[in-house]
């Protein structure tokens, strides 16, 4: 067995630091405390709390105290715990001596915020609500923060469209998720200033995590059960290489699983103490020398293919004799990518099968089989002069899974993962089940059964082809049709065909749009006019010219007409009429009724009908002023005249 362990496993410069300055306050003999636990490790918590170390969790704990060395934790605190401690020492008497133990990189952030916050800007934080380093962060904000974990809630974030945006990352945030979700908030065309604030360790880690579970059968993942950076690590492995266990020391290790793995990966979150670490590697190591020892009396090895006499079958299992000291176990899903299939229908006592081991000892002393896999070999090389060729293949999707599709080409089993699948983010992949797409094969690993398929490429390719030959037809004032992609509160972006045109709510009509939400639907047909071309950047609108109302208002509003309308809304001085859409007129509350009347809300409600005069009519400024009391008023002057 080989045995690797990650160069950059271990402690991080940030969490030595701050270990470090609690050891070196309790070698000089204070009384300390840490303000949360220094670090996610309940190892070395409990080992300083052997040492006298105690930790608080709340100012209030803190008030108890009279004097005493109090730690900040390396996730850090919000500024106003910082104040506070300061004004309890003022105003209490209280004798601490303050040692912040933040993490330099996370102090950085505190800083960014602060500055970005104080200049206008929303704060958006990548990473998980729930961690203390993001609850840090946020206390140092003037205004509240947008906290973004995954894709869903980046899709969630509205803004005004002139809203100015800093985002920002959680330290230990893994950087491709990172890298997506800036994206999904990136398209919804904010003004965006985005700092990447993962720390430079954080990313080297990740980056070794993910290359070493590639080419390891199985990746142990040490750390502790909080700790959010070892958390990442996980599951960046357990992406790459399926047999990865998360452990916090080696009493959680099960040695018999690692029993029959030629290769093991091993690496540590930041927060791990290297004496575990070096524990965990030093007995991996003297079960290696002991398997090799067992391996030199085995006649068969994993990969090796083998002929078997089938002895027993079951439903779901087939049992051949292999002459090895244990019988061969070939299970369904091993025998058939087809679901469901009763073994007994394909195999008998008796029959000879040429099957291949895939697993020497499986816990249980017995030897797993497969059959398919022999089988799909053969469709590899297919596979293979695809990938050489830069082919395009055709298959249907024969299975959703989780992150992505599997497709089948001469039962040679393909993944396509989710950021792979389409050219933009699908939140629910199963409307590809069943459905015949084209790829082209991106990675080829058969010996580790890694196929990789890729239709993001083909279709960003034809997009490109499409946005070429779009560009070059279209200028300012064209009328193009396209269909709605996406609603937003702000607009709607129509695909046009090689590119999106954004409608935005002010072009919608002549007329006030409420919410383009209740206007358009995803899948609608637009048919609208090129407003401005700015790059890549398409403004359309609906707002045609010849069905400007403004164009011969000045008749139909000339000062004098009579005009019916609905109250559209109000205000303390008025209410506004809508003569129609794209036409509004003030009724000030002066002119509501010869009467007085304190607010206009006292006599008219929202979308009533009312008919009124025409009292003053400015075109160039598009306001027009209306009076119901100037139809009273010539009633009232025949009534005073019979008299």
């Amino acid at each position: 067995m080989k045995i690797t362990l990650a160069k950059t496993a271990g402690f991080c410069f940030g969490v030595k630091r701050a270990v470090d300055k609690v050891y070196e306050e309790i070698s000089n003999g204070k009384e300390v405390y840490t303000y949360g636990p220094i670090i996610h490790n309940d190892e070395v918590v409990k080992d300083l709390e052997d040492k006298g170390v105690k930790v608080i969790h709340s100012l209030d704990e803190l008030k108890k105290l009279d004097r005493g060395t109090i730690v900040i934790r390396s996730h850090g605190v919000p500024k106003s715990v910082l104040d506070q401690i300061k004004e309890i020492e003022e105003t209490e008497g209280k004798n601490f001596d303050l040692v912040d133990a933040t993490c330099p990189y996370v102090l950085k952030i505190h800083r960014i915020v602060k500055e970005q916050s104080e200049l206008g800007r929303q704060l958006i934080v990548i990473g998980d609500k729930e961690h203390p380093e993001v609850s840090g962060i946020i206390g140092w904000c003037k205004n509240p923060v947008i906290v973004v974990g995954n894709a869903e809630e980046a899709e969630k974030i509205q803004l005004s469209s002139e809203q100015k945006v800093c985002i920002v990352a959680q330290t230990t945030f893994n950087y491709k998720n990172f890298q997506e979700l800036v994206e999904i908030i990136s398209k919804k065309g904010y003004d965006i200033l985005v700092l990447n604030t993962i720390c430079n360790a954080t990313e080297e880690r990740q980056t070794e995590a993910a290359m070493l579970s590639k080419t390891s059968e199985a990746m142990i993942v040490i750390g502790g059960k909080h700790s959010s950076n070892t958390r990442k690590l996980y599951e960046i492995s357990k992406k790459e290489c399926a047999n990865t266990y998360y452990i916090q020391k080696l009493i959680d290790l099960d040695l018999n699983q690692l029993k029959s793995f030629r290769s093991v990966g091993i690496t540590a979150g930041a927060s791990t103490p290297n004496n575990i670490i070096k524990e965990v590697h030093t007995r991996m190591a003297e079960m290696s020398f002991e398997q090799l020892l067992e391996e030199s009396l085995v006649t068969i090895h994993n990969g090796e293919v083998v002929d078997g006499t089938v002895i027993r079958v079951k439903e779901d299992e087939i049992v051949l004799n292999i002459g090895y000291k244990a019988d061969g176990i070939l299970t369904r899903n091993e025998y058939t990518n087809q679901p469901n299939v009763d073994l007994r229908t394909v195999a008998n006592e008796g029959d000879t099968m040429t099957v291949k081991v895939l697993k020497v000892n499986d816990g249980e002393g017995q030897v797993l089989l497969t059959y398919k896999r022999l089988a799909a070999e053969k469709g590899s090389k297919r596979l293979e002069e695809a990938f050489n060729n830069k082919e395009v293949l055709k298959a249907k999707v024969a299975a959703v899974l989780d992150g992505g599709l599997s497709v089948i080409v001469d039962e040679a089993r393909i993944f396509i993962p989710a950021s792979l699948a389409s050219d933009t983010y699908e939140k629910n992949l199963d409307k590809f089940k069943d459905q015949e797409i084209e790829f082209v094969i991106s990675e080829f690993n058969p010996k580790r059964r890694r196929i990789i398929g890729d239709r993001k490429q083909l279709l960003v390719a034809k997009k490109q082809e499409l946005s070429k030959a779009l560009f070059a037809k279209i200028k300012v004032g064209d009328v193009v049709e396209g269909t709605v992609k996406n609603v937003t509160d702000f607009g709607a972006f129509i695909d046009l065909g090689g590119a999106d045109g954004l409608l935005h709510i002010s072009e919608m009509s002549w007329g006030r749009i409420e919410s383009p939400k209740k206007v358009f639907k995803v899948g609608d047909t637009v048919k609208a006019f090129i407003k401005d071309i700015q790059g890549e950047k398409i403004a359309l609108s609906l707002k045609f010219p010849e069905q400007n109302p403004w164009a011969n208002a000045s008749e139909k509003y000339a000062v004098g007409n009579v005009v019916t309308g609905r109250v559209a809304r109000m205000t303390e001085f008025g209410a506004f009429v809508e003569l129609e859409p794209g036409v509004d007129a003030l009724l000030h509350v002066s002119q509501i009724s010869k009467e007085h009347i304190e607010k206009p809300a006292d006599a008219l409600k929202i979308g009533q009908e009312v008919t009124a005069k025409v009292v003053d009519f400015n075109n160039d400024e598009k306001k027009i002023s209306l009076s119901i009391k100037a139809l009273e008023a010539p009633a009232a002057e025949e009534a005073t005249t019979e008299e």
